[in-house]
């Protein structure tokens, strides 16, 4: 059965109450189970928590004179969303993204990550509440970063994307522009070996589909982790993942950022670029499920719905500075460096 096809039905018993398709097939289990546990005691161990990034970035572009306020952006999801691996606030996906959006809107953004490491879908609710039941006012955009701890715990993949629908339903619902990063592929993790790595592969790939048209319903946009750190890790892994070699470095999370901020901005519609396809670029428009499913296969690809059963498939500019430190580019992110970190995710201003 194909991707396409596979998504197509986890997203409809999603929406319709089924949940009988499961990630792991009974007969499967014995096959990898040797390697899930030598897995499971080999990444994902000994970290700190994530560094607290909560705040206001880009506070040059305040001022009683200037207006209108800050925008509100909200984080969502696991340990990925909260920068698990990190030793510095500025580090972490939220202030880099809180960052680059303040430099390209030109606006001061407050930042409020809610991500918990370890969680699963049936979190979000939770996370949802936290940033829509206090007294301040509800955020305008929200990213949500979720699916990886799903696969690896074997959340049934329906049941999963029931729960992201909900918690993106609710926030727009708030009247909050939402970005999901969809679920990474767990087979390019270099502890994870064969069968467990092919099964890992297939399964997170069904699951980041299958996410994208249950959210593309809903007005959200979907931007494809997939591979998007392999390619990389296998060049360069000392400097992609950190060293439990399952989370980002703060080099890897810059990489999602790059991948994440346009597509945040455009929600927002502060991103230069427009919705209209660049066949330069090979974008295309593609039915919903065939949208969903190609992204999957592509880190960075962003799929946006367009009218009826149709969407965009969108790869937006990601430029970084050739020969820049990391450390240099981060180095002034949070409370108001936004231009350093608008470098890091390869933006400096509006079109730049």
């Amino acid at each position: 059965m194909s991707r396409a096809r596979t998504a197509r039905r986890i997203a409809a018993g999603a929406a319709y109450g089924g949940g009988g398709l499961g990630l792991v097939g009974a007969a499967a289990v014995g096959l990898v189970v040797a390697e899930m546990q030598f897995a499971k005691r080999t990444v994902g161990t000994g970290l700190p928590d994530p560094p607290r990034a909560d705040g206001l970035y880009g506070s040059e572009f305040s001022g009683p004179e200037l207006s209108p306020g800050p925008l509100r952006l909200g984080m969502l999801g696991d340990s990925t969303a909260a920068g698990l691996g990190v030793r510095r606030a500025r580090q972490t996906p939220g202030a880099l993204l809180a960052s680059g959006l303040a430099a390209v809107s030109e606006r001061p953004v407050e930042l409020r990550n809610v991500a918990l490491s370890g969680a699963m879908s049936d979190d979000l609710d939770r996370q949802t509440g936290l940033l829509l039941d206090g007294d301040g006012p509800d955020p305008d955009v929200c990213v949500i970063m979720i699916g990886a701890n799903d696969v690896t715990h074997r959340m049934p993949p329906t049941q999963s994307v029931r729960l992201l629908t909900s918690a993106v339903r609710r926030l727009r619902l708030a009247g909050s522009e939402v970005v999901v990063a969809t679920c990474p592929d767990l087979g390019t993790i270099e502890p994870v070996y064969q069968p467990l790595r092919w099964l890992a592969r297939r399964v997170s790939r069904q699951l980041a589909a299958a996410q994208t048209i249950g959210v593309l319903a809903l007005g959200a946009r979907t931007v494809s982790m997939g591979d998007l750190l392999g390619p990389e890790f296998a060049a360069n892994p000392r400097e992609m993942f950190g060293p439990d070699s399952y989370h980002p470095s703060a080099e890897g999370y810059a990489t999602a950022a790059m991948a994440v901020l346009p597509t945040l901005c455009a929600a927002l519609g502060v991103w230069p670029e427009s919705d209209r396809l660049d066949v330069s670029r090979n974008e295309d428009m593609l039915p919903v499920a065939k949208a969903a499913s190609a992204a999957a296969g592509q880190g960075g690809t962003e799929v946006t719905g367009a009218r009826g059963p149709w969407a965009l498939l969108k790869y937006r500019r990601r430029r970084r500075l050739p020969g820049e430190d990391l450390a240099e580019q981060t180095g002034g992110a949070a409370r108001g460096g936004a231009s350093d970190a608008a470098r890091a995710t390869g933006v400096t201003s509006k079109g730049q």
